[in-house]
């Protein structure tokens, strides 16, 4: 048999079916073909840069999608070319296809993004004992990452939105006529828009950065997470506060690593008029210097207020960071009340109680008795 005469009977068991069902599977088989390419090509690929360095595998690695798409798209536009497609099968597939080439931008404009953000943060080190730098740009890097994404998303929707010709003509006449409209998606978007702003300002301002210890709410953690929405503190006890990015921006908060990480710990203790306040201090000096959580910046013991019956003292000590200065604070206050239990226990809070009389003469008096009582005793005493 020919070969005129194969494609005659192949055009006889063509016929059989509707159009657009064979329309269909031929770019159905166009669509598989540049998937299976698309496969050997990147496996071919993956091999190459696999003792490259970690940009090209990265890069790879992640246009594994955008590639294949790019691949399909070409498939269909060669199929559209080829294949004898009706008038209304090729216009939806044009749409399509115009469809997916602004999903294509966007997917490598994100892609970019992403890369660039790598290889600018790949010379700061946040695990570096001095990190504020590398907090500082980690931070101000991920937020304006996050508000690009978000603006190339918000762009893609628009533009795939414009491709429909009803829709295009909709919109203009509903910004055009209906400025309530405008009020309402304004209202809508309000938080929406807030958050993004605020993303804007945080990243160039920077009152919070990636692992920044704040204060927030009456809790204290680590700022773990920044989004384009949202800031997530990771509280001392691993519970997790999330917090609107505006929050930032309209209320107040304690930030204790703004321009450094160092603070100073304060422990107050409230001890009897009797304590030697030079022996004290001598002991804090030594407890500080003895201790790897001291700095060795700042170590002072002062008496800041007087009560009734106890003296306010005031010990500060220093620490590299937060934590190291909580735990500086606690082994200060544990070694204290050990050194004034065992050499000064008469310094500990006591309650004096002075029996009073109306007679002048009767303290003497029993100062008299209890000697005179002494005296017998003494005598007497075998």
């Amino acid at each position: 048999m020919s070969l005129a005469e194969l494609l005659a009977q192949a055009e006889l068991v063509i016929a059989i079916f509707p159009v657009w069902l064979v329309d269909l599977v031929g770019l159905a088989l166009f669509a598989v073909l540049a998937i299976v390419v698309h496969r050997f090509v990147f496996q071919r690929l993956t091999r190459m840069v696999a003792d490259r360095d970690l940009f090209w595998r990265s890069l790879v690695s992640r246009t594994y999608g955008p590639s294949r798409l790019f691949a399909i798209m070409v498939a269909l536009a060669i199929g559209q070319a080829v294949l004898p497609l009706s008038p209304g099968l090729a216009q939806v597939l044009e749409r399509c296809l115009t469809i997916a080439l602004i999903i294509l931008i966007a997917w490598m404009a994100q892609i970019a993004v992403h890369i660039w953000t790598v290889v600018y943060l790949r010379r700061f080190k946040l695990d570096a004992e001095d990190n504020l730098l590398a907090r500082k740009h980690v931070t101000q890097s991920n937020i304006l990452r996050r508000v690009v994404n978000l603006l190339i998303i918000v762009i893609a929707i628009a533009a795939c939105l414009m491709t429909f010709e009803r829709v295009w003509q909709y919109g203009l006449s509903l910004l055009a006529s209906a400025g309530v409209a405008g009020v309402v998606i304004g209202l809508a978007l309000q938080p929406v828009l807030k958050n993004l702003f605020a993303g804007i300002q945080l990243a160039i301002t920077q009152p919070i950065r990636i692992d920044d210890a704040l204060l927030v709410e009456g809790e204290w953690g680590n700022v773990e997470e920044i989004t384009s929405t949202y800031v997530v503190v990771r509280i001392w006890d691993w519970r997790r506060l999330v917090l609107p990015l505006s929050y930032f921006i309209e209320k107040p908060f304690q930030n204790w690593t703004r321009e450094g990480a160092a603070l100073i710990g304060n422990v107050m203790i409230y001890l009897d008029y009797m304590v030697p306040i030079d022996e004290l201090r001598r002991k804090v000096e030594a407890i500080a210097r003895n201790s790897p959580l001291w700095d060795g910046k700042v170590v002072n013991v002062q008496i800041t207020d007087f009560k009734q019956a106890t003296m306010e003292v005031r010990i500060l000590v220093s620490a590299s960071t937060s934590a190291r200065t909580f735990d500086l604070r606690c082994e200060v206050r544990e070694e204290l009340i050990k050194f004034l239990r065992a050499e000064y226990p008469q310094s500990l809070p006591q309650t004096r109680l002075q029996v009073a009389s109306d007679d002048p003469r009767s303290a003497v008096q029993q100062q008299n008795d209890t000697a005179h009582d002494q005296r017998h005793a003494n005598i007497f005493a075998p």
